[in-house]
């Protein structure tokens, strides 16, 4: 039954396999897409924030300060403000502006001063275009402002407030992957930055994908880290596929949730015409497999059940011809016992046969035992054969997936995509792990060793991918440390700033961001002093991950890996040659960053799709030979070849377990049972009297058992009586009463 149910499920299985004119595959990886293009804009708008606001933290004004000079010290350091103001928080009126003219239409300028959390970014109109405002509060000595407003609107008599506005453009917005076009849209709908990369032709019919995209977020307006995929005009054989994804925190509240940008990628893909189908194999496998199940059922019946249902009404028969009483109990052993089947079967009924003869009152054993021949096992070993037969090809050769085609060149293209991705995501971590840096090292200098070490700890607890910040001197040691105990500290200083290995190896690496202080060396002004960051591997580890991206590696000089998403050793190679390979051929000529590059590789786990893609080179990495490698496995996509591959695969593996373990579950409350029978049954009618016979199994075997037994005792019944047969009546060959039967 089993094994039917099975053949069922090949049948629903395979039949449910189609093959879309896009796969499923293409539009999974196009929402991925957008989704890992969103999160890039989301984490620059963060950081953007984030630093200007610990910019005006910890901003010191010098003596004496106007509003002009504090909001030129505020802003002096970046160069992406288009324009920027600081306002009093009473009235709202700029105090100070210098740029282009900040809009504040809308924005409440007392509402935000009064509460305590940060204040989120604005989207501002700015000519043909729209604008980033970014705000920050700022804590004045009172003696920069004049004497009447430091007692209004200020927590202490000594401080007074004023509100920090930057005006800056949205960030840069890239399209990854050749033929895609990348577009930030606003809450509206409208296209607020459009970016392309290779040839893109826009059809007509596609120009409603950013609409229908606003609508979908709209409806999913609920959720923060909404997504999804769509599907645009066809033309030529190819559609156009495409994916979106909201500018918003998925992890909790961020500064970007209330802006209501949205990403938009799109490109085309060929369209498949030729239909897939497998319910036809499906039927074809099922209806083998229903075969070899009637036909083993059939043998089973005909060669043990049908045999052994014989054997033990016979068995009773000679029971009560043995230790019944009256006139027509001979009657019983008169008739010969049937020898049907073969093996165990046919060896218990010969024996039965001999005990009958023995019954009937003939002396000694009748006849030879035959017992070197195949029994009940040779026919679980042909059932297993033929099992085997079904279930081998179906897991090893049917519907196996070439692995040159095994994934279309658009699923591959996607991969390499998001490798990309994934490897700005990291400049972007390391970039933000520099600045933050740079912005506090200017700060050391002209501190006292206990502000300095106060200083530290608090953009240690603001920085949490920093695990130890310390402070190298020219000689090489440490002169100052907040956090962890460095892993390996330097013995001579860097040239210039950056991010470096500091270790080449052990048990974790040791990467920091390092930036010159002159005027530290313990607390006396020297020259030549550096402030590095090591960073934390695990925050690290969690840049790489995203959904669907499969395993993911960060790989240094030498190809030497330095974080994964997976298991890993520092400093080890990578645990495929295949993987080497992509590295060695994204690599560029000396002095280039290299180009990405992808492909299907077959190992041991199977088939994946895999990438290699250069770190970009620009700000602190630019010159780090530094490699993100990424392995999806084919099982993760919904393709249909390798659905097929897989569901056929795993009915081989089922009717195969299912086979084993009806037929060991036969061996073990059958076979066996009937073996031990057969050889009991031969001695008993080979005169061993001893041996008694304890029937086990509740079943046909445990009745055969049972009655053999008694065949035994009658037997021994008869030999203590002197007399050649065990019960009260003549044998055949003797006078009959009157009244018997004539043969």
């Amino acid at each position: 039954m089993s094994l039917l149910v099975i053949a069922a499920l090949v049948v629903v299985a395979l039949g449910r396999i189609h093959a879309e004119q896009v796969p499923q595959a293409v539009l999974d990886g196009e929402r991925q897409i957008a989704t890992d293009t969103a999160e890039l804009e989301r984490i620059a708008i963060d950081a953007e924030a984030t630093s200007i606001g610990r910019t005006a933290a910890a901003y010191t004004p010098t003596t004496p300060s106007t509003p002009a000079t504090t909001l030129k010290g505020l802003t002096s350091g970046r160069r992406a403000v288009l324009g920027s103001a600081l306002l009093d928080p009473l009235t709202g009126e700029p105090l100070a502006a210098d740029g282009r003219p900040v809009s504040l239409t809308g924005v409440d300028v007392v509402a935000m001063m009064s509460g305590h959390a940060a204040i989120r970014p604005r989207l501002m109109p700015s000519g043909n275009g729209c604008c980033l405002l970014y705000f920050a509060k700022i804590m004045l000595p009172a003696q920069s402002a004049d004497a009447a407003a430091d007692r209004i609107g200020s927590s202490s008599p000594t401080e007074r407030r004023r509100l920090l506005v930057i005006s800056e453009n949205l960030p840069g917005l890239t399209a990854y992957g050749d033929g895609r076009t990348a577009e930030l849209l606003g809450a509206a709908g409208g296209v607020l930055v459009t970016t392309a990369r290779g040839t893109v032709a826009p059809t007509a019919a596609d120009r409603g994908l950013p609409a229908a995209a606003t609508h979908a977020a709209y409806a999913q307006r609920h959720r923060s880290d909404a997504s999804g995929r769509m599907l645009g005009a066809t033309t030529g054989g190819r559609r156009t596929v495409a994916g979106w994804a909201q500018v918003a925190s998925a992890t909790g509240p961020g500064y970007t949730d209330d802006l209501g940008l949205l990403v938009l990628t799109s490109r085309t893909v060929p369209a498949r015409t030729a239909s897939v189908d497998y319910s036809g194999f499906g039927l074809t496998a099922a209806a083998a497999l229903a075969g070899i199940t009637l036909l083993l059922g059939l043998v089973l019946w005909f060669c043990v059940q049908r045999p052994l249902l014989g054997l033990r009404l016979s068995a009773r028969r000679l029971v009560r011809g043995a230790t019944g009483s009256g006139a027509d109990t001979w009657v019983e052993l008169v008739r010969p016992v049937h020898v049907s089947g073969f093996g165990e079967p046919a060896r218990i009924g010969r024996a039965l046969e001999s005990l009958r003869q023995q019954l009937a009152g003939a002396s000694g054993p009748q006849g030879p035992s035959v017992r070197h021949r195949p029994g009940c096992r040779a026919l679980a070993l042909v059932a297993v054969v033929l099992l085997g037969g079904w279930a081998l090809p179906m897991i090893f050769l049917l519907n196996r997936v070439d692995p040159a085609t095994s994934a279309p060149a658009s699923v591959v293209a996607d991969q390499q995509a998001r490798t990309e991705i994934a490897a700005d995501r990291v400049r972007q971590y390391l970039d933000q792990s520099y600045t933050g840096l740079r912005e506090v090292a200017g700060s050391l200098s002209g501190r006292s060793p206990a502000a300095q070490t106060e200083l530290l700890l608090r953009v240690l607890a603001d920085h949490k991918q920093y695990r130890s910040l310390y402070v190298l001197s020219r000689s090489g040691g440490i002169t100052l440390r907040v956090g962890a105990r460095p892993l390996r500290s330097m013995i001579h200083l860097p040239d210039g700033s950056g991010i470096c290995t500091v270790n080449t190896s052990g048990r974790i690496p040791a990467i920091a961001a390092y930036v010159p202080v002159p005027g530290i060396d313990g607390g006396a002004p020297t020259a030549g002093a550096v402030l590095l960051g090591e960073l934390d591997v695990n925050t690290l580890n969690s840049a790489l991950s995203r959904p669907r991206l499969g395993r993911v590696w960060l790989t240094g000089a030498g190809d030497r890996v330095l974080a994964s998403t997976v298991g890993y050793r520092a400093y080890q190679a990578l645990p495929e040659p295949g993987l080497t390979r992509l590295v060695r051929a994204a690599r560029g000529a000396p002095g280039t960053a290299g180009t990405a590059t992808s492909a299907v590789h077959a190992s041991f786990a199977g088939l994946s799709v895999d990438a290699a893609a250069p770190l970009p080179r620009s700000g602190p990495t630019v010159s780090l030979p530094w490699h993100v490698v990424t392995a999806e496995g084919t099982a993760a996509r919904r393709l249909p070849a390798v659905q097929a591959e897989h569901r056929t695969a795993l009915a081989g593996i089922l009717g195969i377990t299912a086979g084993v373990v009806c037929l060991g579950w036969l061996h073990a409350l059958v076979i066996r049972p009937l073996r031990t029978v057969a050889l009991r049954c031969e001695r008993l009618a080979e005169g061993d009297r001893r041996t008694v016979l304890y029937p086990v199994n509740h079943d046909e075997v445990g009745s055969l058992t049972r009655s053999l037994e008694l065949i035994r005792q009658a037997l021994v019944e008869g030999g203590r009586a002197g007399g050649s047969s065990p019960t009260a009546t003549p044998s055949p060959s003797r006078s009959r009463p009157e009244n018997a039967p004539q043969r």
